[in-house]
């Protein structure tokens, strides 16, 4: 039996805007409210973070992490300035990832530059550009032989069609090719979506239970063509008070998650993520316990 403790960390140094707001989203956003529902949370391996902030905007994110018999950290710092983000990460591995994101360098984009060192071929520069009624997004690997990957999405808040592809340089191929389509509602969002160059088909449907929109459930059916297999996976979360979430789900191989979320202080967070295969009750079911503390 294994036991983990993960954590959930978000950013309070947002640098959005407002098409950033109010135009379709990102590509990678179709589906994201079902795959959220789905993924989120259920961790599986042993995490500790405790984060804190100072007056002039910094933050300082410290991060332990044990995986089986692997035990890995690091140690993070993120400070915004004026529209450039900075944020800087060292691990016990001596790996340093630098990342760089600034807005409004031209009206309606955003920049994004990365790199990891000391492997110097790890840099990538993404670029985003916004509007009202599209999103466009581009990412080159830093290097003599770069991949590149490119997205587009056009429509609105409330319905987008959207592609990406990757290309290879050095091969010459495409790596990936996918298309969306998604609709968002105040109370629902469904999105199907075209992935695997074709091979897999995903449609997922999620609608709220209540007007504050703190409780959903979700089903989500996937087909891979060249296997002839189905997925179906059912889930919901359920506010049981302003402290406290729980979410479940279960797919037709028999596979049941479950968590329960609970904020002991403010911004502080412990969670209990679970996993048996009700197919294979013999094997050892997989345990998650997260911790972030925000003092």
């Amino acid at each position: 039996m294994s036991f983990s403790f993960a954590a959930q960390r978000d950013s309070h140094l947002p640098l959005v805007d407002a098409k950033m707001v109010n135009g379709p989203g990102l590509f990678s956003d179709i589906g994201k409210r079902s795959r959220d529902l789905l993924t989120k949370d259920f961790v599986s391996d042993q995490k500790f973070t405790l984060s804190s902030s100072t007056d002039s905007g910094a933050e300082f994110t410290s991060t332990a992490i044990k995986k089986g018999g692997l035990s890995t950290g690091d140690i993070a710092a993120k400070y915004k300035y004026k529209n450039t983000l900075v944020d800087v990460k060292v691990d016990t591995e001596s790996n340093i990832f630098t990342t760089f994101t600034v807005t409004d360098i031209f009206p309606s984009t955003k920049a994004i530059v990365s790199v990891k060192l000391p492997d110097y071929n790890s840099g990538k520069l993404e670029l985003h550009y916004f509007h009202d009624h599209a999103t466009f997004t581009t990412a080159a690997i830093l290097n003599k032989s770069p991949a590149i990957d490119v997205s587009a999405t056009i429509g609105t808040p409330a319905i987008a069609f959207g592609a990406e592809a990757g290309y290879d340089t050095t091969s010459g191929n495409f790596t990936k090719y996918t298309a969306g389509i998604g609709v968002t509602k105040p109370e629902s969002a469904a999105s199907i979506i075209l992935g695997d160059k074709g091979d897999t088909i995903r449609a997922s449907y999620l609608h709220h239970l209540d007007q504050s929109k703190k409780s959903a459930a979700v089903g989500e059916i996937t087909r891979r063509f060249s296997t002839n297999e189905n997925t179906f996976t059912v889930g919901g979360s359920y506010v049981i008070d302003g402290l406290t979430v729980v979410k479940a789900k279960l797919n037709n191989h028999g596979k049941l998650g479950a968590l329960l979320q609970h904020e002991v202080i403010p911004k502080s967070l412990i969670t209990i993520a679970g996993e048996i295969d009700t197919k294979a009750l013999e094997k050892t079911p997989k345990f998650g316990l997260a911790l972030a503390l925000k003092p």
